[in-house]
């Protein structure tokens, strides 16, 4: 222990001093955040399945591409617009987006007729916003029953899809 004084004492009167390894350091950082627009999304066209004669039933299937598709025995009567629900998603250009569709079954009333509305589906397939937006078409199946009785059918209440940024 005496040699280590001894050594010690050595450097300190020669102007030179013991060797210690480095016990911190110091570095700096920056921080930095970017804003993106937030997404939204306008409707631009309902759900309109035309005119149907209800015949036997079935069902009539409208696609995003606007095109109805029967099954079971009714008949697609000529007349009124065909239209799957449109909408425009706008936000930040590059980013692409969830969609989550209404889901389960929602009822078309003609006062205390109804008929069933389900199977949505959309054209919607992964790809991202551009700079003017992203257009996406909402299809769905129409269960029309046997001698379903005319008129002026509408769902009861809003049906809602939701977007999302991934």
């Amino acid at each position: 222990m005496t040699r280590f004084y001894l050594i010690t004492l050595i450097l300190l009167f020669t102007g030179m001093s013991p060797v210690y390894a480095q016990a911190s350091a110091t570095a700096n950082f920056t921080a930095s955040a970017t804003i993106i627009q937030p997404i939204g999304i306008t409707t631009t066209s309902n759900m309109q399945f035309a005119n149907i004669d209800a015949q036997n039933g079935g069902a009539v299937i409208l696609t995003p591409e606007n095109t109805r598709i029967t099954t079971g025995e009714l008949i697609l009567a000529d007349g009124g617009n065909v239209s799957a629900a449109t909408f425009e998603v706008t936000g930040q250009s590059g980013f692409a987006f969830g969609i989550s569709l209404p889901r389960g079954t929602h009822r078309l009333s003609s006062g205390s007729e109804s008929m069933i509305l389900q199977d949505f589906t959309t054209n919607y397939d992964g790809s991202s916003i551009n700079g003017d937006g992203r257009t996406i078409r909402i299809g769905a199946s129409l269960i029309v029953n046997p001698n379903q009785q005319p008129g002026d059918y509408k769902t009861t209440g809003d049906l809602q899809v939701t977007v999302n940024y991934n």
